[in-house]
């Protein structure tokens, strides 16, 4: 077996790059598959050897079933794993391709928070993210917001979703719903049936003032103010009112960023956490409020505000992301 050039060198490369300063390296080629696991398995466990094992033997198949394998959507492998991989959180790759290791799952409810659609199993994230939410939460509700309702943050093992996402792969990003907690704790049937209350106009102009409130401000401030936080993307119409109402600590308005849609929901994301050398983080935004007249006019031209629909793009596959997603896509 071609260890460098299989399924199996990421796995390795990993491990070894890890290894304890002064015990003897192991070198593909002259050591045995069961020196490596046996190592491996000291250091990590007996998980190791399993997800070691499943990438050899996937290296080992024909060109065309490996290929197979590579050319499928990782939208659909992804989505259909229900559990996280052992050992420590590393998230892979960029936001809108990677995958994440070792994710945790945020509690479905908290003293400030509720998970929403949880037929969707996408509450999890890195251990920054779920400590983040809450940070959020505790801060919101001081600031006089009843409470979060969560929307989607990653699947168990990040990657690709089946819907609603381009982004949302490595365990860094959360949508939290621009609706208040109720004071009640919600049903099963209720965190699947009850939608997320729209802010903005019908022309897309400005946000709804019968709806939108100074508690809305309140909760993105408190999102955007997370030293964790490098963007929160809200509609332009948002941005506006924000930008009209933000007062003089305007600091943390650099960080939040008009999009398309994002009209019922924030969409938070962290950067990269520190030592996650496998992660690959956006460079920071522009200085400044972004409140000029001139940035955000941008935003409200007829063909920003109604775009021509674009065919939609081809789907990630498993070869598209990091090698390393492969591994933890196999780990049982």
């Amino acid at each position: 077996m071609n260890v460098e050039g299989s399924a199996f060198g990421p796995v390795f490369s990993e491990f070894d790059g890890s290894q304890p300063q002064g015990e003897a390296r192991l070198v593909p080629g002259r050591d045995s598959f069961l020196d490596i696991c046996r190592a491996g398995a000291r250091l990590a466990g007996a998980q190791f050897c399993v997800a070691l094992l499943c990438a050899a033997l996937l290296s080992c198949l024909p060109g065309s079933a490996a290929a197979g394998v590579d050319d499928k959507p990782a939208r659909d492998l992804f989505g259909a794993v229900t559990t996280p991989t052992t050992g420590a959180a590393r998230p892979l790759g960029f936001f809108a391709k990677g995958c994440l290791a070792g994710a945790v799952a945020l509690p479905l409810d908290g003293d400030d928070w509720q998970v929403m659609r949880l037929s969707r199993n996408r509450n999890w994230g890195t251990p920054v993210l779920v400590k983040t939410i809450e940070h959020i939460a505790r801060d919101a509700h001081r600031a006089g917001w009843p409470g979060l309702l969560i929307g989607d943050m990653s699947q168990p093992r990040g990657g690709p979703m089946k819907t609603g996402h381009a982004s949302h792969q490595i365990g860094l990003d959360v949508d939290i719903w621009l609706t208040p907690m109720p004071s009640h704790t919600l049903s099963r049937g209720e965190r699947e049936e009850m939608s997320a209350v729209n802010v903005v106009t019908q022309d897309r102009l400005d946000v709804d003032r019968s709806i939108w409130t100074p508690a809305h401000l309140a909760l993105v401030k408190a999102a955007a103010s997370q030293p964790e936080t490098t963007r929160v993307f809200v509609n332009a119409a948002i941005k506006k009112a924000l930008c009209r109402t933000a007062g003089s600590d305007r600091a943390w308005m650099t960080r939040v960023r008009p999009y398309w849609g994002h009209d019922d929901h924030i969409h938070v994301r962290l950067a990269c956490p520190s030592g996650a050398s496998s992660c690959e983080d956006q460079d920071a935004p522009p200085s400044g409020d972004g409140c000029d007249e001139k940035d955000l006019a941008y935003w409200f031209q007829p063909s920003v505000l109604h775009p021509t629909p674009s065919p939609p793009r081809p789907p990630l596959t498993l070869s598209a992301l990091p090698d390393a997603c492969r591994a933890v896509l196999m780990e049982h």
